[in-house]
């Protein structure tokens, strides 16, 4: 799952620099998902059935009880939405995103693997 979640990221950087900033942002939002679905399963919690971003990171809030995983919510709520957004868009409404637009919740991406990735060591 790791492996595939940064394979997504490295697609949303090639489509970025390609200008396909709406495919950019689904493909942040599945390496997100897909990298907190990862780090649950790592600590012994099931496979969780929902693709909701903030769902998975309030779980791990409360699996973790640390919180700098609680801040990220309230750093991140906006960026978060828009990448969960982004996953529903992408299937049923045009919508465009500016070069802008993706490189801050790229940055939101990442910050938040950074640190989950830190407190659960790895």
């Amino acid at each position: 799952m790791l492996r595939r979640s940064d394979g997504f990221y490295t697609t949303a950087l090639l489509q970025a620099e390609r200008g396909m900033y709406d495919l950019a942002v689904f493909s942040l939002e599945q390496s997100l998902q897909l990298y907190l679905k990862a780090a649950l399963l790592k600590n012994g919690v099931d496979f969780p059935r929902t693709h909701g971003i903030r769902s998975l990171l309030n779980m791990l809030a409360e699996l973790t009880g640390k919180e700098a995983v609680k801040q990220l919510q309230t750093t991140y709520g906006v960026e978060l939405g828009s990448l969960e957004d982004a996953y529903i868009v992408s299937r049923y409404l045009p919508r465009t995103y500016t070069a802008a637009e993706f490189e801050r919740l790229r940055e939101a991406v990442e910050r938040v693997r950074a640190v989950v990735g830190e407190v659960l060591g790895g």
